[in-house]
């Protein structure tokens, strides 16, 4: 499956206004039973909707923004390069719950390689939408191998989902991992368990 991570941008000319939202928030305050007047929650629709901005920042920028200033002078490297451990948090589509998690990613330069910070800025970008955990490897996977073009690119992601352990069954230590592969990545059982190797070196100390 290739996802076109440009589906995403939402129609900005539907978009409500900010006292459109404020109104919903305060709806919803007294739909939960409450009274949306009271001291403690008059200021609450507008802190909600400021949250919200932050919550989904990422429908405003392309990842190609981020991705598109590389390298070229690497000195010949040409093997795994791997970021791992970037800590994001997203929110579920179904219940916008947390996501809480984090995300490796690998890739196989050709001639070219990015910013480190870059790669993080694109989980972040992803990470601020309203989210299912596969999708969002999915994304991120095909954004990288779209704008940069390397031989290949391995996306793993770990998370522990709040509508899981919030409400409904109730179950917490429980945590999420999905992958998406392409390139060599795909095709070469060999650099998929180099990579993975490479991910749980950090639990040795190695």
């Amino acid at each position: 499956m290739n996802l076109k991570f440009s589906e995403q941008q939402p129609n900005q000319q539907s978009k409500p206004s900010r006292a459109q939202a404020e109104e919903a928030v305060r709806t919803l305050l007294h739909w939960a039973g409450d009274n949306p007047d009271r001291e403690g929650l008059t200021e609450t629709p507008s802190r909600v909707v400021r949250a919200f901005e932050e919550y989904f920042a990422g429908y405003a920028t392309n990842p190609s923004e981020y991705l598109a200033r590389t390298f070229e002078e690497v000195g010949g490297y040409d093997e795994i390069v791997l970021l791992r451990d970037i800590r994001f948090e997203s929110h579920c589509e179904h219940h916008l719950a947390p996501i809480i998690g984090k995300a490796h990613i690998a890739y196989l330069p050709t001639n070219r390689v990015v910013g480190i910070s870059k790669l993080a800025r694109v989980v972040d970008l992803f990470a601020k939408r309203l989210q299912i955990q596969e999708k969002m490897t999915a994304e991120i996977a095909d954004a990288i191998q779209q704008t940069l073009n390397p031989s290949g690119v391995a996306v793993i992601i770990e998370a522990t989902h709040h509508c899981m352990t919030t409400r409904g069954v109730h179950k917490h230590g429980v945590t999420m991992t999905t992958s998406k592969t392409t390139g060599v990545f795909k095709k070469d059982a060999a650099l998929r368990r180099e990579v993975l190797s490479m991910i749980q070196a950090r639990h040795t100390g190695d």
